[in-house]
Parts: structure tokens; C-alpha cells; sequence
């Protein structure tokens, strides 16, 4: 079936709920896998609007001379160490913990972080509440879409608790629509055979989109007191701010 034809049968209007991404299957091949996770700090450095979510919301909460930061749902751990990586060249003192309940790949992120930049934990948001544990910076990264609707609303109320006094909470995910559908599909259909090749990042980022919310979508299941912001070009983030003592 030609690309447009196939594009035009998607359908974008309702969330895919029932698709299954390749790389969330226990028997996923562990070398595609591997070379999935190293494949994504390439891909985040584009899409992930990782560099804004620093300047924004880390950053400045930096400048009090510490900070802990927790990314939740970690994958191969790029984020994290991206985040880590940042806070050292400006001299801050900070605790970068990446937790993810995959066991794959908590040892694929400790062992690809060569300088020891981040604390790796295989452990879910309510271990972490159960520890008491609570950091100034509370993130994620294409996790939500991933999640049904308990999952999704425990992640949020353990996000809320695990987000210290003065602190927030920012899950960044994809925004579904048509337009980023097609630019994604047009953008890696070219690298599908080099760049991605042997590894789920084209076919599960199709997936990941059609899973995705819309901003109405988001804000409809979003509990109170966490707010919907919407990120050019096709991106949204659920945010909570920790309330001050």
C-alpha cells in the first residue's frame, strides 16, 4: 500500500488504546532494544524539547546551590543524564535519580553512564512515596501515553507526593494529530534502514502517537490542581506545582 494511502486509513481521531508498542513486550529482541535505548538521546535532543523543560522549570531552581531531580519512567536514561550533565557544568550540587520499572532498562542507562551522573533505580513512583522520598524536580518523558487510565492517575497522585514544598512536577509527552503523524512518518521514513535501523523507534513512535492525548483529552482525565500546557510543535506537558509551606 503506498505511504499516503496508509496514512490517510490512520485513524487520528480517538486515542489508539488497544496498540502495543513493540519495545513494552517482555520478549522484545534484546539487541533492538539496546540499540533502541541508544538511539533515543539522538531522537530526545530533537523532539523532547528537553533543553526548554531545563531552562524553565530546573534551572531556576537550581540557583539555590542543590536540587534533586527524579525522572520517572527513565528508558535508556538519556534524559536523566542529559539533565545531570547540565547541573554539573554549572557547578550545582544535585541528586539525578532515574527510576523505571523495566529491569532492561535501568542496567542499560547505569551501564551507558560512564561518569556515574545519575542514581539508578529499578522501582515505580510508589516505591519511591513508600521510601518518603521528595525532590525539587519531578519529570517524565514520553510515559503517559504508555499508561491506562489507574496507571495514569496513581503516576499523578504520586508525582503530587513525591514533589517537594516550592518544587513541580512536568510529564512531557506527545500531542496526538494528524500533522505530527505525518511529519514523524516523513522525518524517519529516510534513517529507517541507517540511523534506525534494527531497532522499534519508527514503528512505536507511529504507535506512541496514535496512544497519545490531545490537550482536551489530557485536561479531561487530568486530576485537580495539575494544568495542561501545550508546547510547539507537537508536544504537551501535565504539570503540578508543589504547594509552599
Amino acid at each position: 500500500m503506498p505511504a499516503d494511502r496508509h496514512r490517510a486509513r490512520v485513524d487520528l481521531r480517538r486515542r489508539g488504546v488497544e496498540l502495543v508498542e513493540r519495545m513494552d513486550a517482555d520478549d522484545a529482541d534484546p539487541r533492538m532494544l539496546a540499540r533502541t535505548y541508544a538511539r533515543f538521546e539522538h531522537v530526545n535532543a530533537i523532539v523532547s524539547g528537553r533543553r526548554g523543560l531545563h531552562r524553565r522549570e530546573i534551572d531556576p531552581r537550581a540557583r539555590h546551590g542543590t536540587i534533586r531531580v527524579l525522572d520517572i519512567g527513565c528508558g535508556g536514561g538519556d534524559i536523566a543524564r542529559y539533565v545531570a550533565r547540565r547541573l554539573r557544568r554549572d557547578g550545582i550540587r544535585a541528586e539525578v535519580v532515574g527510576a523505571d520499572i523495566d529491569a532492561r532498562a535501568v542496567q542499560w542507562a547505569s551501564d551507558a553512564d560512564d561518569e556515574g551522573l545519575v542514581r539508578w533505580r529499578c522501582a515505580s513512583s510508589s516505591q519511591l512515596v513508600a521510601e518518603g522520598e521528595q525532590f525539587d524536580v519531578v519529570i517524565s518523558n514520553h510515559v503517559l501515553h504508555h499508561l491506562t487510565a489507574a496507571q495514569l492517575q496513581d503516576l499523578l497522585d504520586d508525582s503530587a507526593r513525591l514533589t517537594a514544598p516550592g518544587g513541580i512536577a512536568v510529564h512531557s509527552d506527545l500531542a496526538r494529530s494528524r500533522t505530527a503523524y505525518t511529519v514523524f512518518d516523513a522525518v524517519t521514513r529516510p534513517i529507517a534502514g541507517t540511523l534506525l535501523k534494527h531497532s522499534f523507534i519508527r514503528e512505536d513512535g507511529l504507535l506512541s502517537i496514535r496512544r497519545s492525548y490531545t490537550p482536551a483529552e489530557l485536561a479531561a482525565v487530568a486530576p485537580p490542581g495539575w494544568r495542561v500546557r501545550w508546547r510547539f510543535p507537537a508536544r504537551l506537558h501535565l504539570v503540578h506545582a508543589g504547594h509552599l509551606l
